[in-house]
């Protein structure tokens, strides 16, 4: 008697959901929400999520594209889709892998956004990358800090790894939106910012560069979790501060404003 084939059902873990997000990628989107990051910003406004193995849900692929399914009109009027965030998404490629090739079913744009904390040079998971980029059409890049040891203090990390991931994308043609979080006496150095537009500019596959003015909206999260607030005191970054920054990294592509 032949043996009846078993079906793997895989299950992502998940922080959260938000149906029609305006800023992370092109158009509406609805952005998934990761449980678990190795990083540890010092301006993280979602440290519930770095937990590895916490999630508020586990779902899987059939559930999650069910319900992502009923705005695709909204996708497609506004040159949307999904993007799946974190946390760290990469931590869990193989489910981003298979929710991402249903989508690609459905003819809906696919996102990633990282900050790459997870990226490693060995055969496994340079596979899984492998297979997941057949299926993303955008990777929103978040480099926090263009100087090794200043990029350790910020997130308890060395960003080699994550210079590399970038260039392995440049070197893919993988299409990229690269995003800084811009943090007053952190990640606002005028000789950093000129080296970090350097970098940017000579990839070949940056299609927009973006700030992020820090902000303080996750403070209450740390006083729910009873966590210290590390940047008490530090003030959000005023219009000119940003402005500034953009002159000073000098893309040579899209960017959200005029400089």
């Amino acid at each position: 008697m032949k043996q009846k084939e078993r079906t793997i059902i895989m299950e992502g873990r998940i922080h959260s959901v938000e149906s029609l997000g305006t800023v992370d990628g092109p158009g509406l989107r609805y952005i998934i929400f990761t449980q678990g990051c190795l990083l540890r910003c010092l301006y993280c406004h979602n440290p519930d999520t770095w937990g590895l193995t916490d999630a508020s849900r586990k779902a899987t692929v059939d559930e999650l594209v069910d319900e992502i399914l009923p705005y695709r009109p909204y996708f497609t009027v506004s040159g949307g889709g999904v993007t799946i965030s974190g946390g760290e998404p990469l931590l869990q490629m193989p489910f981003v892998e298979a929710l991402f090739k249903e989508l690609k079913k459905a003819d809906i744009h696919t996102c990633i956004d990282t900050s790459a904390g997870c990226v490693n040079e060995t055969k496994a998971f340079l596979s899984h990358l492998d297979n997941l980029l057949e299926y993303t059409d955008l990777i929103l890049l978040d480099l926090k800090h263009i100087d090794n040891e200043k990029h350790i203090a910020l997130t308890g990390k060395p960003n080699e790894h994550i210079i590399k991931f970038a260039k392995m994308l440049s070197e893919r043609k993988q299409p990229v939106w690269i995003r800084h979080v811009l943090v007053p006496g952190y990640t606002d150095d005028e000789e950093d910012l000129i080296k970090l537009g350097g970098f940017i500019n000579s990839l070949e596959n940056v299609e927009r560069f973006e700030i992020l003015p820090y902000h303080q909206l996750g403070v209450h999260k740390y006083e729910a979790l009873e966590l210290e607030y590390p940047l008490e005191g530090v003030i959000e970054p005023t219009t000119e501060e940003v402005v500034r920054a953009y002159d000073l990294v000098n893309f040579k592509g899209i960017t959200p404003v005029s400089v």
